[in-house]
């Protein structure tokens, strides 16, 4: 159901393979997210790539015959569901998604987390919750309101619709849309290329976008002096910054 190829120690792409929709079931959040913690935990956490099996689905969401049945069954998938949201939204490295068909549903709520979207010229996007008698998760919810703004986000939710990848990109949902024979290679050299970054960095960037919404002005002048004393005293950051003024001194003497 859910394959973990590494393809290098800092590159690990999780594929959803659950024929024929890739739909999201209980054992497969739960695949989903002991995996991130697992990655997560290592000492040099590396990048992942969320993507499909197939043509034409990322996923389609939630799989309905679990969502619809007791409440008793129910609650206990949308915890687990909301667990892998806030798992996603923590993973301290680059998380990507190589988007190569329908993401709708719970797909999307994934897809909203990932730091970088590749997506296919055929994909669609969207949350037709609302005209099957469903609802996405509240997190998920708020989380498109982050990213693409209010307007966007009642927009995909009250209506149903789902988008085009050209569309998806205008909203700021997806980064780059390419041909679909391109979309995993393309993901795999952004992913590459952001993992060489400096993680201590990187994770701080994504820290404090997760949280400063909800911080005041005092917190968030804490949060950037504890920050600075942080890479101030790393040796990678001093190094990163004595080349950066030996680069300026060249170019003033060029």
């Amino acid at each position: 159901m859910l394959r973990i190829d590494r393809a290098s120690p800092a590159l690990v792409r999780m594929t959803i393979d659950r024929p024929p929709a890739n739909a999201l079931t209980l054992d497969l959040i739960q695949a989903l997210t002991d995996a991130l913690i697992r990655f997560g935990e290592e000492a040099e956490a590396p990048a992942v790539i969320l993507t499909g099996a197939g043509e034409r689905f990322f996923s389609a969401g939630g799989d309905i015959r679990e969502i619809t049945t007791t409440a008793d069954t129910a609650l206990p998938r949308m915890r687990s569901f909301h667990r892998l949201l806030t798992v996603l939204e923590g993973y301290r490295c680059p998380l990507l998604c190589a988007v190569n068909g329908y993401a709708v549903g719970g797909a999307l709520e994934l897809v909203l987390y990932a730091d970088y979207v590749v997506a296919s010229e055929d994909a669609r996007f969207g949350f037709p919750e609302i005209n099957h008698g469903l609802l996405p998760a509240a997190k998920g919810m708020r989380q498109a309101m982050n990213r693409l703004g209010r307007r966007t986000a009642e927009r995909l939710l009250y209506s149903g619709e789902l988008v085009s990848a050209q569309e998806a990109r205008a909203m700021g949902l997806v980064d780059e849309v390419v041909g679909f024979q391109d979309v995993q290679n393309r993901t795999r050299i952004v992913a590459e290329a952001l993992r060489l970054k400096d993680m201590h960095l990187f994770s701080a960037i994504k820290r404090t976008f997760n949280d400063a919404t909800d911080m005041t002005d005092e917190e968030l002048e804490a949060r950037t002096l504890k920050d600075m004393q942080d890479y101030l005293s790393r040796e990678e950051t001093a190094v990163a910054r004595e080349q950066f003024l030996q680069r300026k001194a060249r170019q003033k003497h060029d």
